[in-house]
């Protein structure tokens, strides 16, 4: 088992009693019964957010995207208001952010590759753009949430932190629009926007619909984990950065940036803990770095055919030889941010999926310590 993870403490302690209040906290700024706009509000991040919010006692209109089926099952049986309409379209969201006290944004389009730029463009930056007037118009406070792609890796392979100068990743659509995304936003901050920007790390829990991030365990819980890429990450639990958007609400300081972390592991090392929760086999050995770039290539070759770029191509390949490490201390220090144990997220994660029928329940499994 790993033995670094932080035991989880409630995201809302108080861990620095130097920490400045800031005017929204101090104001008390959501109070039961206040408005709450989320965009994306079916995806991993999204989701967990709107049920935070309503077991807060706050309000929450879900803006979604149109559906000719109904209500997408994330939402359903959700006493939320849910109102649909698309990102491009700014009166819309001038309508959809009216009279909300904050405004979470959350939508984004997320895909690791080189193709999709027009696409991610216009969903990335000039729908954060749109949200962003929108937020600043109705007079809302705006937690736009980015990602660490939007930042550079240091040359030295020590965590980065926000203030590091972008560098060192792979320069995909998905790279550059997080990172047009945030400028986006804070030319609204120079116009008088409320906005706060947090970057989550790689994110597991339940409350994944698509599946999103969470395909990685069930890949391994699949069978499909003999051999992990060579490169790290961070791993959070989404639940925590739930948490983290909420403490960045009341607690962050205007056009400022924090990464919500979690734990520092290598694949091969995560990997393990994914087939241990799964009763799968480990890992047996790092996949050479020469045949993770040929299967990048591979699955170049093979989208020239198909309509949408695969998930395994060059770009998610080369991202996986990457040390994709990043540092929570700011978050920690001045939100309050705090995460759980990494066999508890994986371990709540899998069980949401295996409930939700994305995988079979462990054939056998170690009792995993929470």
């Amino acid at each position: 088992m790993i033995a670094h993870t932080k035991p989880f403490r409630p995201a809302s302690a108080a861990v620095d009693t130097s920490r400045t209040t800031s005017p929204r906290e101090a104001d008390g700024f959501l109070k039961p019964g206040s408005l709450v706009a989320v965009t994306g509000a079916t995806g991993l991040v999204g989701n967990n957010v709107v049920r935070l919010l309503h077991n807060q006692g706050l309000r929450v209109r879900a803006i979604v995207r149109p559906r000719p089926h109904g209500i997408d099952r994330s939402l359903v049986d959700l006493p939320f208001e849910i109102v649909q309409g698309r990102l491009s379209d700014s009166a819309f969201l001038a309508r959809a952010c009216e009279g909300a006290d904050l405004v979470v944004h959350a939508a984004a389009m997320v895909h690791i590759g080189r193709r999709h730029r027009d696409e991610m463009w216009r969903v990335n930056v000039e729908g954060s753009r749109h949200v962003a007037q929108a937020a600043r118009t109705a007079g809302a406070t705006l937690v736009h949430v980015s990602s660490v792609d939007a930042i550079g890796l240091r040359s030295d392979g020590q965590p980065a932190n926000e203030d590091t100068p972008p560098g060192g990743l792979h320069e995909c659509p998905y790279v550059t629009t997080k990172r047009e995304a945030e400028s986006a936003v804070l030319a609204e901050v120079e116009r008088g926007l409320d906005a706060v920007i947090v970057n989550p790390v790689f994110m597991l829990g339940p409350w994944d619909w698509k599946p999103s991030s969470g395909r990685m365990l069930l890949e391994v819980a699949a069978g499909k984990g003999t051999f992990a890429p060579p490169g790290s990450n961070d791993f959070a639990d989404v639940r925590d950065v739930a948490d983290g958007i909420l403490l960045a609400a009341t607690r962050g300081r205007t056009g400022r940036r924090y990464i919500l972390g979690g734990h520092r592991l290598s694949y091969f090392d995560a990997w393990k803990v994914f087939a241990e929760v799964s009763g799968r086999m480990p890992p047996l050995a790092l996949a050479p770095r020469s045949a993770v770039r040929i299967a990048g290539w591979v699955g170049d070759l093979a989208g020239m055919f198909m309509k949408r770029e695969p998930d395994l191509n060059s770009a998610a390949a080369a991202s996986s030889l990457l040390p994709h490490n990043f540092s929570s201390e700011r978050a920690c220090t001045e939100l309050g941010y705090r995460f759980r144990s990494f066999e508890t997220t994986v371990s709540d994660a899998f069980d949401w999926f295996v409930e939700h029928g994305f995988a079979r329940p462990a054939r056998s499994r170690t009792a995993v310590a929470r």
